[in-house]
């Protein structure tokens, strides 16, 4: 099985418009993307993620470098590599007046898919619209339309599928049922790509991820290993009451939190828990429980894309 994404020396640089000077959106970005994987793109606002992905989907002409999608050079074979991939963009863009049932059908036709392959039916079923199936788009609501944006990225069975921020502003049930289906169809094969503002759904649904910064890849790790980067962890201790901070050892950082606990953050790779639960001791601070808190995605992603 072929990588999913082959990303070589890729760049796009936007022209000067007005006062605005031209603009390096991607700066010779290098990624490689495991065919069945599920992948998180992370980045703030303004990194290059929508740009790298418009390009994936050829909205975006690139300025250089190469992409080749499902083994397909984009620029030998455009046709082979729009149809190995599927967007769920950001937008909810549909036309107010079709049913869902026809915009995928619609969508299927602008992919040639012919109509004994169809499978708009399993669509609906699977993005819970079949009772919807015939209603006007302009009355569903935000959940449901985008539950057939979707549906419209998978009507010719791609084998990758990019999801631009799906869950924004969406319910937890819509979220849970999202998930649930990303997961299946991972299951079944599919190369799933994730951008989101949600750290913690990267943390739980990607096996890698890649942070991109100022048009440039910063990291690409699996999740464990990129989650083992920050050196840090915190001994949170119920001692019954607002106490003074006791004398630690080098490295470690007290702090009382709104609850009166008192959170103990160090470096594991220089101290032990031991050690501070010791010299918690050794001050004559009663410890009544202890809980130990790991980093999370948040904190290393803030620490990669600090200016």
């Amino acid at each position: 099985m072929p990588d999913a994404i082959q990303i070589t020396g890729l760049r796009k640089t936007y022209a000067a418009q007005g006062n605005a000077p031209a603009k390096d959106a991607l700066k010779g970005v290098d990624l490689t993307i495991r065919a069945g994987s599920i992948f998180g793109l992370l980045g703030p606002n303004g990194a290059g993620k929508s740009t790298m992905i418009n390009i994936l989907a050829g909205l975006v002409n690139k300025t250089a470098g190469k992409v080749s999608i499902w083994g397909f050079d984009q620029d030998v074979n455009p046709r082979q590599s729009r149809a190995a991939i599927g967007v769920m963009p950001q937008e909810l863009n549909m036309d107010p007046f079709f049913s869902p049932r026809a915009s995928l059908e619609v969508q299927a036709g602008l992919y040639g898919v012919p109509k004994s392959e169809r499978w708009t039916d399993e669509l609906l079923a699977l993005v819970g619209l079949t009772d919807q199936g015939n209603a006007y788009a302009r009355n569903l609501s935000g959940g449901m339309k985008r539950r057939l944006l979707l549906a419209k990225a998978l009507v010719h069975r791609p084998h990758i599928l990019v999801l631009d921020e799906p869950t924004a502003g969406v319910d937890i049930t819509l979220r849970e049922m999202l998930w649930k289906n990303v997961r299946r169809l991972n299951e079944q094969g599919m190369t799933i790509i994730l951008t989101t503002h949600y750290l913690e759904e990267a943390e739980q649904m990607c096996d890698e991820i890649a942070i991109i910064n100022h048009g440039q890849v910063v990291v690409r790790q699996s999740t464990q290993d990129l989650l083992s980067r920050t050196d840090g962890k915190t001994l949170v201790l119920d001692t019954g009451g607002a106490v003074p901070h006791p004398p630690l050892p080098a490295g470690a950082r007290p702090e009382t939190r709104p609850d009166g606990r008192l959170a103990i953050t160090y470096p594991p790779s220089r101290l032990r828990a031991d050690q501070i639960l010791d010299a918690v001791r050794a001050a004559g601070v009663p410890i009544l429980d202890v809980a130990a808190e790991q980093p999370d995605l948040e904190d290393v992603f803030v620490e990669l894309t600090r200016d």
